[in-house]
């Protein structure tokens, strides 16, 4: 799949079909949020930039980048001729079930000029060495766009996510509103201002 399909245009269109649970989760303005919730060890801006290296640094290792979900040492990645596409798979919490774990098969498209990473789910995967992986069916395949918005100073992480589905389930819809409405910073920017960076940070 990930030499053969426009990934870009397979998020749009999955997301344009109204049979499939589409949600686009709240803009997180990173230090806003910095000033309002946390105490940091030492001035910090957290611009533009800096998200984008840290998208791009989840995109490749998201074990290291988003504990609370991948397991960590589980992610593996597949490059492909294009140095901005590969196909990487991971044991991941589902969703409606967290104490879980499945394997997630993903195609990744980097789109440098516009900042923004999709990530397109598959039922399978066939490895350089011929092993063939196979996706966990406890839940339904989704789609994941990550993107960096606002300006250099003042940028916002944008994440839209959306289940393969034939009609919207509440249940999930439900799921991502609960987790849109954490007041804290999202765990992979936390890492990345931690480990990356190297400042620290004290939740208020």
């Amino acid at each position: 799949m990930v030499a053969s399909v426009d990934l870009v245009t397979e998020f749009e269109r999955a997301w344009a079909d109204p049979r499939n649970t589409a949600i686009d989760l709240p803009p997180v303005d990173v230090n806003k949020v910095l000033r309002d919730r946390y105490d940091v060890d030492r001035d910090l801006v957290y611009t533009r930039t800096m998200m984008w290296d840290m998208e791009t640094r989840k995109a490749s290792a998201p074990d290291f980048y988003i504990p609370s979900v991948v397991r960590p040492g589980s992610a593996r990645k597949w490059p492909s001729e294009d140095p901005d596409r590969f196909t990487r798979a991971s044991q991941q919490r589902l969703w409606l079930d967290p104490d879980e774990f499945g394997l997630i098969i993903e195609h990744v498209q980097l789109g440098r000029a516009e900042q923004s990473i999709w990530f397109i789910g598959d039922t399978g995967h066939t490895t350089p060495d011929g092993h063939e992986l196979v996706a966990d069916r406890r839940q339904p395949l989704f789609h994941v766009r990550h993107w960096v918005d606002g300006d250099e100073n003042e940028p916002l992480n944008r994440w839209r996510i959306l289940h393969l589905t034939n009609r919207p389930d509440q249940q999930t819809i439900d799921f991502f509103a609960e987790l849109g409405q954490n007041p804290y910073l999202r765990d992979f920017i936390e890492v990345h201002i931690r480990e990356v960076l190297g400042y620290r940070l004290t939740r208020k």
